[in-house]
């Protein structure tokens, strides 16, 4: 797991930081892809908080390039956090569900 944070922006100021996570692990052939992507807001209020964070994964296009990644070990995959942070041009991305992963706050 690798986690990035994103400082709050002017157009998302109200929504607060973000933790974005990519989860990787190895396929069949041990070569290491991308297992899920997720962001999660981190709270403001003082306590104990638990998020479940819905992951996904981006896929390909065409059975074609679906048989040339799964074969070369080279998956489609994000190469911004941003993409996941904002969900700015996700809209036409093509994503698969894959899971959750439950995270803990302790803010002071």
């Amino acid at each position: 797991v690798q986690p990035w944070c994103q400082s709050p922006s002017h157009s998302h100021f109200l929504a607060g930081p973000q933790i974005v996570l990519s989860v990787y692990g190895p396929d069949f052939f041990g070569h290491d892809v991308v297992r899920g992507y997720g962001a999660v807001h981190v709270p403001f209020m003082p306590g104990r908080h638990k998020r479940t964070i819905a992951m996904f994964v981006p896929e390909s296009s065409s059975r074609l390039q679906q048989f040339t990644s799964w074969f070369t070990g080279r998956r489609p995959e994000f190469t911004d956090p941003k993409v996941v942070a904002q969900g700015e041009g996700r809209e036409v991305t093509r994503v698969r569900s894959q899971g959750f992963v439950t995270v803990s706050f302790n803010v002071m």
